[in-house]
């Protein structure tokens, strides 16, 4: 594909990026997960049915992860601001991967008009 085609190409997607990029005002990082215990009581459904339904967000915070609680009356929302927390975060990596494919394009469509600046002037 020509450079200056891709060039507009990439430059079109970082506007599309642009401007759905809102940063979630509620949103929150890491992720949120499920998991089963069983309490120890022998009379307990849980020895049979699988045990006791357990949610936690992990996340880090000062290069330190963290794993709180999350209690089920609250899973539903925490799920809903984790998924625009990372919604989020993949937005704006894309549009850094975006930046970095584009410095290099036009670096190197600079170089190409250079080459082509001095082969005409050679003539």
């Amino acid at each position: 594909m020509d450079v200056r085609k891709l060039i507009r190409k990439l430059n079109a997607r970082r506007k599309q990026l642009l401007a759905g990029l809102r940063l979630p005002t509620e949103g929150l990082p890491g992720s949120l997960a499920e998991s089963r215990g069983r309490c120890g009581s022998a009379g307990c459904h849980c020895q049979e049915e699988g045990g006791h339904l357990s949610w936690t967000l992990t996340f880090m915070v000062d290069r330190k992860k963290r794993v709180d609680h999350i209690p089920n009356e609250l899973v539903d929302a925490v799920r809903r601001r984790v998924g625009q927390g990372n919604a989020y975060k993949s937005g704006v990596a894309e549009l850094m991967a975006v930046n970095a494919q584009l410095l290099i394009l036009e670096r190197r469509a600079r170089k190409q008009q250079e080459a082509l600046g001095k082969r005409r002037a050679g003539r």
